[in-house]
Order: structure tokens, then C-alpha cells, then sequence
């Protein structure tokens, strides 16, 4: 990546910046091999960190002013101490006043700052550049302000503040990836115990690589919002129950004769949440085990119950998985994401790279879309860098 420390220099010379007043960190993207729709209700996923980060660096000002350059695009957005709340107009800015907001909070003195944003994530991709905006800003302030807050007070008090600007879903488990992922390594979170195990990658001989289908997301709002609403359903019907327990904890058979006095939605959802929390607990032990063709059946199956009971895939994301299983040396596929659209990600011996990436020539040619394939390899979590 470009040199962030230079960048931020040149954007803000003309106020006598200095190398050694600068702070900076780092946040990784992150990607969701499994579970990432049964976050809600408490259930386990399977997710790292990737080998592409934000960077941010800061420096602070001697007035009132917070002003914010996006290196990537270009893009400068300024506003005062006295606006730390979401405006619209801040876009992606919001992100950072995010970080400055938490350590308010704490009663650090919040006066001005230059920040400087570099990103080799890609955008509006589902790989949570956002929150890594949000993450590395955090870090580089807290060793700004010397706070001792530890990490899990600052994943708490970003997640809750994420989505008060917001007004959206609980971005937690987003955090702890961010803050935890290690370099090699898959993570189990646990939402409801806030909690990450790592399992060391069986991969290393391997290739991951993630393609971003194209397919726009405009339009397809309502129908995130039908099934995000529809698992929070299913969600309070199980727990409404036995509130003491969540999906992790119920008996599969318990809930499963429950699911069939539900909706029949209701009862769909359901049956993806059970039948996945399982595949993340017997893919954990395939990953331990490097039990490849466990684990080739354990993704697939994932995927077609995203397709069949969830009904969150699409017809270009089913094409991508079914031409990439097509593939000799290909261990696993999947959608990963909020669905209709976004990315999938095939794990695959590097002999067969190749095939797969000419077996990806036709997907233009039949649905209009050009998709772009990236490299990735599970990346460390937050550092500060300077």
C-alpha cells in the first residue's frame, strides 16, 4: 500500500505537520466463510480477518476543526468538534467521528484533528470496510490519548455506538474480527459470549480467492429487510421458549419439532439456523483435523441451505458456486455476505487457479457482469502502526 505517513503529510503540510506528531493504525476487512446469518440469534460463524486493511493516521490541530482526506478517492470532508453525530452529508467520514465520539465518552478533550484514510479493501463488497474504518481510527486514538480502555470495551463501546449512528444491526461480531483475526488462523465467534477461538489454517498450501459477483445491490433493500425480519422472528419464537438459552444451546431435535408448528417462513429460517450452527461445530473439527472432503461437503451444504431454506442467494451467485465445485482441486465454495449479490470465495489447490479463473470467463458472456477475483489469505487483527 501507498505510504500513508507521506500522504498525510503532503495533504496537511501547509499546517507544519511533523512526522512524530503523527499516530496511525491499521484495520483488516473481513470475510465470512460460514454462520454469519445466524448472528442474530446467538449462533456461531466462522470468519477471519483479510490480507487487505484500512489505514488511518492523525494528527491534531491546533483549532476546533476535524477535517478528513480519503487518499483512494481523493474525497475531503471537513466539520468542527461541536458536530459529533451522524450527518448524512459525512459519508464515510461518520466513521471516524464514530472513534472520536468513544473517547469523548471516556472525557478525553476532543479538539481538532487532520485524519488520512488509505484502503486496498474493496468497496461495497460485503468485506467490512467500514467497520475497519471505525476500528484502526479507535486504536490510533487510544494510543493518541494513552487510554488503557481495554479491547473489549472498545469493541463493546464501538459496536454501540456503530449502531446508534446507524440505526442498524449489531455489528459485534464485525469488531472482534477486526480487533482478533490473526494471521493463518480461522476464527469460531461466539456472539453471545463475545468470545473467539482460533483454528489454525489447514490452507497453507492453498489458494482463497474471493470474486466479487457485480451484481448491483439497488433495489434489493426490502428484501434484506423481509428476511433480516423474518429471522428476528424465528429468533423470538425459539427463544420465547426457554429464554434462557439461544440457538448454540438448544437441542437440534428440540428445536427442529418446535420449527414445525411455526410459519412456514419462519419455520425455513429455522431450519438454516439449526443446520448451520451444526456445520460450524463440524467444520471447526474438519479444520482441526484438515479433513478436506468433510470440509468440501460442509461448505457446499451451507450454501445450498442459504439458497433453500434462507433463500438469500441469487441465480449469478448459485452459477459461480456450481461452476467453481466443477473445478478439480476445488475444496470449498460459498456466497459469504449479506446476499443477492456481493462475493463468493472458492479455497483451492493453486495448480487449479487457472481452470477456475477460465471457468469464470463465461459469467459476463451469460449475466452482463464483469466479476473481479482477489487473492486473499486470513490476515492479522488492529495494530497501530506508528
Amino acid at each position: 500500500m501507498v505510504d500513508l505517513i507521506q500522504i498525510h503529510c503532503d495533504e496537511y503540510g501547509v499546517d507544519g505537520v511533523k512526522t512524530e506528531d503523527i499516530f496511525a493504525a491499521e484495520a483488516p476487512g473481513r470475510i465470512y466463510y460460514m454462520g454469519e446469518h445466524c448472528i442474530m440469534g446467538n449462533g456461531l460463524c466462522i470468519a477471519s480477518g483479510i490480507d487487505r486493511y484500512v489505514k488511518v493516521a492523525l494528527n491534531a490541530r491546533k483549532d476546533n476543526s476535524l477535517r478528513f482526506f480519503a487518499a483512494k478517492s481523493a474525497e475531503r470532508k471537513r466539520t468542527t468538534t461541536a458536530n459529533l453525530h451522524y450527518k448524512r452529508e459525512d459519508r464515510w467520514a461518520n466513521h471516524v467521528k464514530i472513534a472520536l465520539c468513544l473517547f469523548s465518552e471516556l472525557n478525553h478533550p476532543i479538539s481538532g484533528f487532520n485524519f488520512t484514510i488509505t484502503t486496498d479493501i474493496p468497496r461495497h463488497s460485503g468485506l467490512s470496510y467500514n467497520i475497519a474504518v471505525e476500528t484502526a481510527a479507535a486504536a490510533a486514538l487510544r494510543k493518541y490519548f494513552g487510554s488503557n480502555i481495554s479491547d473489549e470495551e472498545l469493541i463493546s463501546r464501538l459496536s454501540k455506538l456503530h449502531k446508534e449512528f446507524y440505526e442498524g444491526e449489531d455489528k459485534t461480531v464485525d469488531f472482534l474480527v477486526a480487533m482478533y483475526a490473526k494471521k493463518d488462523a480461522f476464527l469460531i465467534v461466539n456472539p453471545a459470549a463475545m468470545s473467539v477461538k482460533e483454528i489454525e489454517s489447514p490452507f497453507i498450501d492453498y489458494k482463497t480467492l474471493l470474486l466479487d459477483s457485480k451484481v448491483p445491490w439497488f433495489g434489493i433493500e426490502n428484501e434484506l429487510k423481509e428476511r433480516q425480519e423474518i429471522l428476528k422472528r424465528a429468533t423470538a419464537a425459539v427463544v420465547a421458549r426457554r429464554p434462557h438459552l439461544n440457538f448454540t444451546e438448544y437441542p437440534t431435535e428440540e428445536i427442529t419439532a418446535m420449527a414445525s408448528s411455526f410459519d412456514e417462513d419462519i419455520r425455513r429460517s429455522c431450519m438454516h439456523i439449526i443446520s448451520e450452527v451444526v456445520r460450524v461445530k463440524d467444520a471447526a473439527r474438519a479444520l482441526r483435523d484438515a479433513d478436506f472432503s468433510v470440509l468440501s461437503k460442509i461448505f457446499f451444504h451451507s450454501h445450498e441451505s442459504l439458497r433453500d431454506l434462507y433463500e438469500i442467494s441469487c441465480p449469478e451467485l448459485d452459477w459461480l458456486v456450481k461452476r467453481a465445485a466443477e473445478v478439480a482441486g476445488v475444496v470449498a465454495a460459498r456466497m459469504t455476505g449479506k446476499g443477492f449479490g456481493g462475493c463468493t470465495y472458492a479455497v483451492l489447490k493453486p495448480e487449479s487457479v487457472d481452470e477456475y479463473c477460465s471457468r469464470m470467463d463465461d459469467y459476463e458472456r451469460i449475466f452482463g457482469f464483469r466479476p473481479i477475483i482477489y487473492e486473499i489469505s486470513p490476515s492479522s487483527g488492529a495494530k497501530c502502526i506508528k
